[in-house]
């Protein structure tokens, strides 16, 4: 765990050990806006659900990372600490997981299903988060624990287990089976390449990112929020690039 902080705060961050890891979690608020951006562009032109799901996840991620800055520079309090919790530590992935289900399964239902089943999730995280005790003794860490800030055990404290990993496995189940649909057909080199590189982006901050997070080690995850989310665009780009058709000349013909 990191120490707690000592001193007080000018308002600046100032008194903050580590202060300057605020930087990472900005940086990865404004990818994940861009992401989510690109993603929404996609979703008006082709009006499918699953980038519905992936640009609302994208538009959490950056909300929750820019929480974290503001609790690494200016100090963490209960809003801020829910808005990282319920947007970064529980509902981002199942959305990301819901999409994925919505791209790959077949059937009218999938879709309008998947939003019920959303819709429940969100609303019981927020009522649970909201509505949990909080020690705010545990806010004056750089980076609080759910385990600390709420108890351990508790509703709250449980949440990312309850519906944050088996989001987590059925996303990364979904980006396998596509992986290895699309194996070996050179056509789509890009698509199974970009989809290795989502799912490593997703690991990066569901493995890594929730350690350093329970650890309390702000440093490093500040750099894995930015380290996941970059290599999710990088592999989303990777995925929807468009090769140019190559160029065929017609043979010449004599008079």
């Amino acid at each position: 765990m990191v120490p707690a902080r000592t001193g007080g705060c000018d308002g600046l961050g100032r008194g903050y050990p580590g202060l300057d890891m605020w930087v990472f979690p900005l940086a990865a608020a404004v990818v994940a806006l861009g992401f989510a951006i690109a993603l929404g562009r996609r979703f008006l032109e082709r009006r499918r659900p699953y980038l519905a799901a992936w640009t609302i996840s994208l538009a959490m991620y950056a909300a929750a990372s820019l929480a974290v800055a503001a609790g690494a520079l200016f100090g963490w309090n209960r809003s801020l600490f829910e808005v990282y919790w319920i947007f970064g530590a529980v509902l981002n992935v199942p959305l990301l997981a819901a999409g994925e289900v919505q791209l790959l399964a077949r059937g009218r239902l999938v879709a309008p299903v998947t939003w019920i089943v959303l819709l429940f999730i969100a609303a019981y995280t927020i009522a649970v988060t909201r509505g949990a005790a909080v020690h705010a003794i545990a806010l004056a860490e750089q980076l609080p624990s759910g385990k600390e800030v709420f108890g351990d055990g508790t509703p709250a404290h449980r949440l990312p287990q309850l519906i944050s990993i088996p989001s987590y496995l059925v996303l990364i189940a979904g980006a396998a089976w596509s992986a290895w649909q699309m194996r070996g057909r050179r056509e789509l080199r890009d698509r199974f390449t970009g989809t290795l590189l989502i799912a490593a982006g997703a690991t990066i901050t569901a493995a890594a990112g929730s350690t350093f997070a329970a650890l309390g080690n702000l440093p490093a995850f500040s750099i894995s929020l930015l380290a996941g989310v970059g290599v999710m665009f990088l592999g989303f780009l990777r995925a929807t690039r468009v090769r140019p058709e190559p160029v065929t000349r017609e043979p010449a013909t004599s008079d």
